[in-house]
């Protein structure tokens, strides 16, 4: 049996559908109401966690398979897992936002920076050479600017929708981010056959 944690919501949609088409049984979780648990006839038992519990659950061995944006990983700080794919699905991208005069506007201060992704922020400011003040936000990043927390945020863009009812707009793209499958490294090592038979599923290969 081969342990799946997969981030609930458009990510399990997604990778439950592309395993259906390629033979897989998933039809008990199509069907699931509230279960967090459930295994399949073909070998497969699959939690169904938030992003970050993902990486929890392989970090200590509770399964051997994670599903996840490229997001969660690049925030977190445990990175002992072999990622194996980028299924390029669930796109977006991390980017540097603000209204249009903050690419002209001169600081004569540290710029303030509204994020979720801290890590992520300070990493692109690093990168810049800019020393910057990062200010963590866990709802809605755009009121940074809006009420004059931040002169700028650094979130992930989908449509772009929400910037621009708020003024704002893409300033710099940061990174691209997409849904990722990693394999905890001792499950990789006794369980490779089970592994690279999701993997090639998963490419469309079985």
């Amino acid at each position: 049996m081969i342990k799946i944690a997969i981030t609930k919501g458009r990510i399990e949609k997604q990778v439950c559908q592309l395993l259906a088409k390629q033979g897989f049984d998933m039809d008990p979780i199509f069907n699931k109401d509230r279960e967090l648990l459930i295994e399949t006839k073909d070998g497969i038992q699959m939690i169904f966690a938030k992003s970050n519990d993902v990486l929890t659950f392989l970090e200590h061995g509770i399964v051997d398979v994670g599903f996840v944006g490229s997001d969660t990983l690049m925030e977190s700080d445990y990175d002992d897992y072999y990622e194996m794919l980028d299924l390029e699905i669930g796109k977006c991208y991390f980017a540097l936002c603000a209204y249009p005069e903050y690419k002209e506007k001169h600081f004569e201060r540290r710029k303030k920076i509204a994020s979720k992704y801290t890590k992520v922020a300070k990493q692109y400011f690093a990168n810049q050479r800019e020393d910057v003040e990062i200010i963590k936000l866990e709802g809605s990043v755009e009121l940074g600017p809006v009420v004059g927390l931040s002169d700028a945020i650094v979130d992930i863009v989908e449509t772009g929708s929400t910037l621009k009812a708020n003024g704002l707009e893409v300033i710099d793209k940061v990174a691209d981010v997409s849904t990722r499958m990693v394999v905890n490294k001792v499950s990789y090592k006794y369980k490779r056959d089970e592994i690279f038979k999701l993997i090639n599923a998963l490419k469309g290969d079985e």
